[in-house]
């Protein structure tokens, strides 16, 4: 039987956040060799029969009428008309019925924003895009915002975090219906790099770190990045910069916001989850990449950056690739 996923679209909805899990879940239907086992996909609106995304694109949907009855999956995406949306209180109160009858809620986005506004996240973690976290923790204080993973499932509610994360979030979805394997082949057909996990973080923790302003202070973070397996004192980087080591310590740390020491942990700990997730080099050839001369060097300091060994790490969060995709040792820890 057809599983129904109804997506609620809106005025200035933004148009990935519909159109990429859509892409997943019409892609699903297209490989089962058995078609009645997918999904009929409907779009539903109060701007029905045609509504303009923020990209000036239009969506064709149906009255929100048409969305009564038993729901499988319910689809409530983002947009730059978000607050707009959260205004319309017979919207939000026809999500929080339909949400009663669905079997799971998934949201994209800032569409997390409509399903708390809705009730619907009371006392339940979730997600949003990172830009916006602060402010839904603020304004929903019964949410339990989680700002870190690309999405967040929690009992029926899935909440995903910015635009492509929703395709991540659908991929999960298909996998929890329909297995591993063919979420991974639709991953490949839809030329995606990898699948990501939820628990993945949604940008590099290296970007906590700003960019120097100043020319000398930002060339020596870029050589530091591209060399992060070498040693790397500050004397040295100092050096580099034409500037004395106590003058270039001061303002690397008013630049950057944080030590050189500090700086390069952190850079070296982010290329070592890279590459825990993306390979199967045992954990002290990951040390050595890194510029960590000792395991025990690593295991501490990896330790005190992520609460877990990085064998555990890898175990959580190891990406799994479609068949070819998988980083060789050559190019360990490079993505295209």
């Amino acid at each position: 039987m057809l599983r129904r996923v109804v997506v609620v679209v809106y005025s200035g909805v933004q148009v990935l956040d519909v159109t990429g899990p859509v892409e997943v879940f019409d892609s699903v239907n297209r490989f089962l060799p058995d078609p009645r086992a997918g999904y009929r996909i409907e779009c539903v609106s109060a701007d029905a029969p045609l509504v303009r995304t923020s990209a000036g694109l239009e969506i064709g949907a149906c009255p929100l009428e048409a969305g009564e009855g038993p729901v499988d999956t319910l689809l409530v995406p983002g947009g730059w008309s978000l607050y707009e949306a959260l205004e319309d209180r017979p919207l939000v109160e026809w999500i929080g019925r339909a949400a009663c009858r669905s079997r799971r809620v998934a949201s994209v986005c800032g569409g997390s924003f409509l399903l708390a506004e809705a009730g619907l996240l009371d006392g339940r973690r979730a997600t949003t895009h990172w830009a916006y976290c602060r402010e839904m923790a603020r304004r929903y204080p019964r949410v339990v915002v989680d700002p870190g993973p690309i999405f967040v499932w929690d009992g029926p509610f899935v909440t995903s975090a910015g635009v492509s994360t929703g395709i991540d979030m659908a991929l999960a979805l298909v996998e929890a219906d329909h297995g591993a394997d063919l979420a991974l082949e639709i991953a490949r057909y839809l030329v995606l790099f990898f699948k990501r996990h939820g628990g993945q973080p949604q940008f590099s923790a290296v970007l906590d770190a700003q960019l120097a302003d100043r020319a000398p202070i930002r060339a020596v973070q870029e050589w530091m990045g591209a060399h992060v397996e070498h040693p790397m004192p500050v004397p040295e980087l100092a050096e580099r910069a034409r500037m004395s080591p106590r003058n270039f310590a001061r303002v690397f740390h008013r630049e950057v916001g944080m030590t050189p020491g500090r700086y390069v942990t952190r850079m070296r700990i982010a290329r070592a989850r890279d590459l825990l997730e993306s390979t199967d080099l045992p954990v002290g050839e990951v040390a050595r990449r890194c510029g960590f001369p000792r395991i025990e060097t690593f295991l501490r300091a990896f330790g005190r950056a992520m609460g877990l060994t990085p064998g555990a790490y890898r175990q959580r969060f190891q990406i799994l690739k479609p068949s070819g995709l998988m980083v060789d040792d050559a190019h360990a820890g490079r993505r295209s």
